[in-house]
């Protein structure tokens, strides 16, 4: 039986994506943090976890069968630390998006009906733009950040959502897309 680590999630444009890699450029002397590749960047709506291949077709039904809702517009915007900036492990930036809890929590009993373990955690919706794996002076990252010229990243509707499996390989995760989901059915 073979294993996959899925999640499900939303893309980001290109055009976000981008304002994200000048962001992470202009940040990345500051600090040396483990960052992520911004092309790596998604709004993840359910961490599935490890997934029998062979129940993928039960795992797509089920994604499938999440109730449709208006499409949702999100805004990407803003800087933080979880769980917070005197003792950082995670480097992030918000997301906002009216009706993008009640996805996450429709994923969530989707999938918990087929046996992935339900979420505990409220839903916090944002992007992980580095992980802080040990105590460093952080003033220059803070620095740095108070002089970006904008924390406003830019702004899409989500007409989709999608299945993505992560394989951690030697310089990170690589991100596969599996399936695509529409938020609205036609």
């Amino acid at each position: 039986m073979s294993l996959m680590r899925l999640f499900v999630g939303l893309d980001l444009p290109g055009d976000v994506v981008g304002r994200l890699e000048a962001l992470v450029a202009r940040l990345r002397p500051a600090a040396a943090i483990q960052w992520s590749p911004p092309s790596n960047l998604h709004v993840t709506t359910k961490f599935i976890g490890e997934w029998a291949e062979d129940r993928l077709g039960e795992l797509h039904a089920a994604l499938g069968g999440v109730p449709e809702r208006p499409p949702l517009q999100v805004r990407i915007a803003n800087l933080g630390f979880f769980p917070d900036a005197r003792a950082p492990r995670v480097f992030w930036c918000g997301v906002e998006a009216p009706g993008l809890s009640a996805l996450a929590a429709d994923t969530d009993r989707a999938t918990a009906a087929i046996g992935v373990t339900p979420e505990t955690r409220a839903y916090s919706p944002h992007l992980t733009l580095a992980r802080i794996k040990s105590r460093l002076d952080l003033a220059p990252l803070y620095q740095a950040i108070a002089a970006a010229p904008s924390l406003d990243f830019g702004q899409f509707v989500a007409r989709s959502f999608f299945l993505y499996r992560s394989q951690l390989q030697a310089g990170g995760s690589v991100y596969t897309k599996l399936a695509e989901f529409p938020v609205t059915k036609q």
